[in-house]
């Protein structure tokens, strides 16, 4: 038997994790997962600066965080000096269903805090190529 630090035996729960309460969902948000192919996370990304977006807010949650860094130097990269970034981070509160594997309990929820990055990838209204 593990106890967690709160007591609950984890042989009597099942951890489910919600999803994350989003931000509004704007054409312009690309939300960064580490299951998604990482080139095809840029390539979206630069996608939408070709298609006349000045700007576009990458988002990162816990072990997604590096991924979302690593993208927006990779646009940064590919931009040659067009391109810049602006990082933002945030703490998170994110709920977990604690599903009883016996009928005898009672559902419960619990909460937990995760790191969260918001990073801005925008044009230089200045850009002269060099």
């Amino acid at each position: 038997r593990v106890l967690s630090a709160d007591g609950m035996d984890s042989e009597e729960f099942e951890l489910r994790k919600r999803l994350p309460r989003r931000l509004p969902k704007r054409k312009n948000d690309v939300y960064i997962s580490k299951k998604t192919n990482f080139k095809a996370q840029v390539a979206r990304c630069k996608k939408l600066l070709e298609s006349g977006h000045t700007e576009i807010y990458i988002h990162g949650l816990g072990v997604a965080i590096d991924r979302a860094v690593n993208v927006a130097l990779q646009l940064k990269m590919l931009g040659a000096g067009s391109l810049d970034v602006a990082a933002n981070t945030a703490t998170v509160e994110l709920i977990d269903d604690l599903e009883p594997l016996n009928g005898d309990l009672e559902p419960r929820t619990q909460s937990r805090n995760s790191s969260a990055i918001h990073i801005k990838v925008f044009r230089l209204k200045e850009f002269i190529p060099k």
